[in-house]
């Protein structure tokens, strides 16, 4: 998350993009409670299936425009191997280890939590795993700077297209395995959808043929190929590229999270495990077709976005600089507010603007939550040494 292609050049779009998808990830939790509720899966009516799927379609792809916009700015890498680490390691690992600690303490049984943290992330605050990902990302990207350095246009485009490829293995083992995937559990109890074997993989080998171009490498190879080889596009080809892609990319997570609520049941509340809702997520999952078309239809709006006037100085600035923070603080904030409106509102049946009660809902813990993390990290960045290890 560097904030210069290089030491003169500020790219101003991807402030933008930082501060959006910000205020994304916190529409992703604040829309949660609308399907996960209690101890398992929980979606109380037709109405929140339906504002559940809206919601959280539109904005799945949050997190790859994060990783797009750090792979613009930083890759290949533009200095040592040593000097990315010793940068990554005070702007990133310092605050995840201190929020790490903070919700280990606060949530849960803190002596159990520290001991799970030698393992994973702590669960209760599960939106850090995005941390452990951006590291290993991180890892990769001295290794293959070499090759970003001098790949061609042709030949970036071939392997971006197999990454896209494989966006589509998750329907895949969905249609080869016929009938309800079967659950294991994992770590913690956490289930999980059996992986359907595909090209290779088997229960002794999970190192199926594309196992090395799924997942998050495929953002990293986005952003590479839109800083060295796309131009600034008008408006018009914009629209014309990027509205249809977005569009498709919408039509597939919010059908395909509707698609598998009403196989679960044709009857409202539903209620089951949690292993209904990793079922009912598959088509917002970060990695698969839907949400890979939405960010390119994000990214190439985005980079339309180059105001640079009063507000952008004052306000964007500050707070694109303060967004690793708030992503890192903002869930512990939104439990906060969603305790608070969904009390004051209602859910379900009972909610006092009907159909409208869980949009407004929505929308209230997202912004209170994003205005709070902005207003908090911002000056918490102030304080001189102290502010870099808090936010970043």
């Amino acid at each position: 998350m560097e904030e210069y292609i290089d030491r003169q050049v500020r790219c101003t779009w991807v402030d933008w993009l930082r501060v959006a998808a910000c205020l994304m990830v916190m529409v992703v939790h604040s829309t949660e409670p609308f399907y996960l509720g209690g101890e398992g899966s929980r979606i109380l009516t037709l109405s929140d299936a339906y504002w559940a799927s809206f919601f959280d379609s539109f904005v799945r792809a949050c997190v790859p425009l994060f990783i797009v916009a750090s792979s613009y700015l930083q890759f290949p890498l533009h200095y040592s191997t040593g000097e990315f680490f010793r940068r990554r390691a005070v702007r990133i690992l310092v605050p995840f280890v201190i929020w790490t600690c903070f919700y280990a303490l606060v949530w849960g049984e803190p002596v159990q939590n520290f001991k799970d943290l030698l393992l994973n992330f702590n669960y209760a605050a599960g939106h850090l795993w995005f941390v452990y990902m951006l590291l290993g990302l991180y890892l990769l990207m001295p290794l293959l700077s070499p090759w970003a350095e001098r790949v061609s246009r042709r030949e970036l485009a071939c392997y971006l297209f197999l990454c896209l490829l494989t966006t589509l293995i998750p329907f895949v083992r969905e249609w080869a395995y016929e009938g309800e995937l079967p659950i294991i559990f994992g770590t913690a109890g956490l289930p999980n959808p059996a992986r359907y074997p595909l090209w290779g993989e088997a229960s002794w080998n999970g190192y199926g043929t594309f196992y090395y171009f799924c997942g998050f490498i495929g953002y990293l190879l986005l952003g590479l190929y839109l800083r060295r080889f796309v131009g600034e596009l008008s408006w018009r080809r914009t629209l014309l590229i990027g509205f249809p892609c977005w569009l498709a990319g919408f039509v597939i997570c919010f059908g395909g999270f509707l698609a598998r609520v009403f196989a679960t049941s044709a009857t409202f509340p539903i209620e089951g495990n949690v292993s209904l809702a990793v079922i009912w997520e598959t088509p917002w999952c970060n990695d698969t077709f839907g949400v890979a078309l939405m960010t390119v239809g994000w990214i190439l709006l985005f980079r339309k976005f180059t105001w640079d006037g009063r507000f952008y100085q004052r306000i964007l600035l500050p707070v694109s600089r303060a967004s690793y923070g708030m992503y890192l603080c903002h869930l512990y904030v939104l439990v906060l507010f969603c305790g608070l409106f969904l009390g004051i509102f209602h859910t379900g049946d009972e909610g006092v603007l009907g159909i409208w009660t869980t949009p407004l809902e929505i929308l209230l813990i997202a912004l209170s939550t994003f205005l709070t993390t902005a207003l908090a990290c911002t000056l918490l960045q102030r304080i001189p040494r102290l502010g870099k290890w808090l936010v970043g």
